[in-house]
């Protein structure tokens, strides 16, 4: 079949749904033996399922590149109108379901931060686990492609700051809350006192969050005032950055709840930055399609409600 072709009922009747689920698999992992453990079936039984796929569409679809396969020019132009195939079927059976959190069996995979999941969907997650205690959830780092990954409905729930996800038609968005930028020193620091001074901001070491998808919010922040700071030591974690921190002279710049949370497990003292620096804002970002599901909606009911909750008892502090 080429690109322009009609295809007939007939032709339709040998392509059924678990080819198009087995297309789906094999262009995620590119590979037969993850496709196939990602769908619970023997690696023959997905062999058969590519060698039927490569003889309906007249094309090899995935090809050997070194050690991995890649998947061909037709085969990339027919992975987004399959998925939005299936995650149209996805979406219209499940709006017809109600859902019930008590007996539900869902897992729903999110992508977020070390510093969410610490500060928000540890908490959150121990509450629904009363409330839905056979649902699960994946959690996920965050990566490069996780935007594409929301668009492609391959998450359910990307937490992340507003600032760095683009705006995409297919994406949805909701704030859910934001976070002051401190400065955290060792507590018997030998050169900080009671208060930051801006030459101190501009020249002590510092503790950096590093992420390989995108710029970082610190970055960002001291960017817009014009301030670059020496940099001693890049952690792939918002979690570790405090940790580092005693018994040196260096200084990290984190969101407050983080730093209060560690300030009083660890010896830290805080201060404000010489410098007004914008707040970090984390939103929840999901594909179009999940709107009408009843059970995304019934998880972003709850994580906005949770939100809501950490606003208010933070800001009674």
């Amino acid at each position: 079949m080429e690109v322009g072709d009609q295809v007939n009922r007939d032709e339709l009747y040998r392509l059924d749904l678990n080819l198009l689920l087995a297309f789906d698999a094999l262009m995620a992992e590119s590979s037969v033996t993850r496709a196939a453990e990602r769908m619970s079936i023997g690696q023959p039984a997905m062999s058969a399922s590519l060698a039927r796929l490569r003889k309906f569409f007249d094309d090899p679809l995935l090809v050997r590149q070194g050690r991995s396969l890649a998947p061909t020019n037709r085969a990339l132009e027919l992975v987004a109108p399959i998925r939005e195939a299936l995650d149209g079927l996805e979406s219209t059976i499940r709006a017809g379901r109600e859902f019930d959190p008590t007996t539900s069996s869902r897992t729903f995979t999110v992508m977020a931060s070390d510093y969410v999941l610490l500060m928000f969907l540890g908490p959150l997650l121990s509450d629904l686990r009363r409330e839905a205690p056979h649902v699960r959830f994946e959690i996920f780092p965050v990566t490069r492609d996780a935007a594409p990954s929301v668009v492609r409905s391959q998450l359910d729930l990307l937490i992340y700051p507003d600032e760095l996800v683009e705006d995409e038609p297919l994406v949805r968005s909701r704030m859910l809350f934001t976070d002051r930028l401190v400065c955290a020193v060792a507590r018997d620091h030998p050169d900080v006192g009671d208060v930051m001074t801006e030459h101190q901001f501009r020249t002590l070491p510092s503790v950096s969050f590093s992420s390989s998808s995108t710029a970082t919010i610190s970055d960002m922040r001291l960017q817009q005032v014009g301030y670059e700071r020496p940099l001693a030591i890049e952690a792939q974690s918002f979690v570790v950055q405090p940790l580092l921190l005693p018994g040196t002279t260096m200084m990290a710049l984190l969101p407050e709840r983080l730093a209060r949370y560690f300030e009083s497990r660890i010896s830290l003292r805080l201060m404000e930055p010489p410098v007004e620096l914008s707040p970090l804002r984390e939103a929840a970002f999901w594909s179009a399609r999940a709107d009408a599901d009843p059970a995304h909606r019934w998880l972003r009911r709850r994580m906005v409600e949770a939100a809501a909750r950490m606003e208010s008892i933070h800001q009674s502090e």
